[in-house]
């Protein structure tokens, strides 16, 4: 069996062990490759494993001996499903690997809004503390969370993670319901409108798609508090960047954390790079060691499960 992995310096830059993959069979491992070589680095394998590397009908159907496609993410958006379930190509995913991590990271951002720790490590190495008049000083105004209002729009499994640690900082939790189970005690059940005009955090954790795509829109940021901060660890395109640019600018919000952009990487002139009160960090809100390990060994076992003939994790 060849197994050929496309884009393998994502998920393991170096600090992890290939091994249980290479066992399964015939292994070549990609840390990178161009797009213009998926094709000719495929070509003969029955399982490719990818990251972000975009797998068309076109490519499909110029690699007969395919028949698993393995995504090293809960996302899936870069294979063609419909495509590949014509061919009886199975597709799996990898769910839930990354909760702890994201839902860590929504405060990361959200924390150094609230105490601006970086600025004030600088400010101390530049000498702004051994100038002060006092034994203490503050560049900003210091934020504490408890009792303020956290609002979570998509309540799966890293929103719910995000409004555990809320509700333990003493926040208020807000979210909209799940199609599939109730909220849990002391998450109230609320509306998008309302999560907009009443929440002192946002926190995005839906999916992209069609009625997501452009959920945060000018007028979502016209009915924010002007003391609001808006946090996006999902993705990209539920922001219309250049109405929350000016939201910033303007100071119609507080904030915004971002991990995620509309193009990734962005482009020169996306308006977020230069807006105000702006932390951008780059889609790594999911990489931690801890996160990737989880994301290899179901990866693994993915594999594994197809190869005997049950495939597990299967989105087509």
């Amino acid at each position: 069996m060849k197994i050929v992995v496309l884009d393998g310096h994502t998920l393991n830059p170096g600090d992890l062990d290939w091994g249980a993959l290479q066992a399964l069979g015939e292994c070549t491992i990609h840390p990178r490759i161009a797009p213009a070589e998926t094709v000719r680095v495929a070509a003969e394998a029955a399982v490719l494993i990818s990251n972000k590397v975009i797998l068309g009908r076109d490519h499909l159907a110029a690699l007969p001996a395919l028949r698993y496609i393995g995504v090293t993410a809960t996302g899936y958006n870069n294979v063609d499903v419909a495509a590949a379930r014509e061919r009886g190509i199975v597709v799996t995913n990898v769910p839930a690997y990354s909760t702890r991590s994201v839902a860590q990271h929504v405060f990361a951002l959200l924390l150094e809004f609230t105490h601006h720790t970086g600025n004030h490590s600088d400010g101390v190495r530049a000498g702004r503390w051994a100038s002060a008049e006092d034994w203490s000083y503050s560049d900003h105004p210091l934020l504490e969370l408890d009792g303020l209002t956290l609002g979570i729009i998509g309540y799966g499994r890293i929103g719910a993670a995000v409004g555990t640690i809320g509700a333990a900082l003493g926040m208020r939790v807000i979210a909209t319901s799940p199609r599939t189970r109730p909220l849990p005690p002391g998450v109230e059940a609320s509306s998008i409108e309302a999560i907009f005009s009443q929440s002192d955090v946002i926190s995005l954790h839906c999916p992209l798609t069609a009625e997501t795509r452009g959920l945060v829109n000018e007028a979502r940021l016209d009915s924010m508090k002007s003391t609001a901060f808006l946090i996006n660890t999902a993705r990209g395109p539920l922001v219309d960047e250049a109405a929350l640019a000016q939201a910033l600018n303007t100071g119609r919000i507080a904030g915004a954390g971002l991990d995620v952009l509309s193009i990734e990487p962005p482009a020169t002139d996306n308006p977020l790079l230069t807006a105000r009160n702006c932390i951008l960090t780059p889609h790594l809100a999911w990489a931690t060691r801890a996160s990737r390990s989880r994301l290899m060994a179901v990866t693994v076992e993915n594999v594994r499960a197809f190869l005997s003939g049950a495939p597990q994790n299967v989105v087509t």
